[in-house]
């Protein structure tokens, strides 16, 4: 994460102060040059024109994790030591998980699949409402079965050929 920060000065009014022109305290959408990057510099034109040094640091980006992870900071947050219990929870990730906790985090979505049965033309595998494997030969693509890694795993189907698709189905 940058340090890097950006300094306004605003007045009371909501003005704020135009480092380009220097001339004065204006609303923000007619304002040259709103900012400075030296803190001194905003500290002294607050010191000789009045108003407040407002700061300005960037939003540090949210990390993408798994949905197991995000579990793992989610229960953090309840935890009376979230840094503890998260150190102890998987090694592996403790640098991404403690910045998750910091910094926020998004779940990334999972990659699925169409399936499609072996030595076919065009049939594909589905699951039925029950939960078990079934084919199905669609002329409409949407109705091929769509399945996660881990559903192509759990189905025994890790040689089969698959075709990524980004339905949410």
């Amino acid at each position: 994460m940058s340090e890097e920060k950006m300094y306004a000065v605003k007045n009371d009014e909501g003005k704020y102060w135009d480092f380009e022109d220097q001339d004065g305290f204006w609303e923000l959408n007619t304002v040259t040059l709103a900012t400075v990057a030296g803190e001194q510099g905003a500290k002294c034109v607050a010191h000789d024109h009045g108003g407040h040094v407002v700061t300005f640091v960037e939003e540090p980006e949210k990390v993408v994790l798994t949905k197991k992870q995000a579990e793992i900071v989610e229960d953090a947050y309840v935890k009376a030591f979230p840094a503890t219990f998260i150190y102890g929870s998987n090694e592996k990730d403790e640098e991404l998980l403690m910045n998750a906790y910091v910094n926020g985090y998004t779940v990334a979505k999972e990659k699925k699949y169409n399936v499609k049965v072996p030595n076919t033309k065009d049939v594909w595998y589905y699951k039925s409402i029950d939960g078990n494997l079934r084919t199905i030969c669609p002329e409409d693509k949407k109705l091929r079965g769509t399945f996660t890694e881990a559903e192509i795993e759990h189905y025994g189907l890790q040689d089969c050929e698959k075709v990524w698709c980004d339905s949410d189905d």
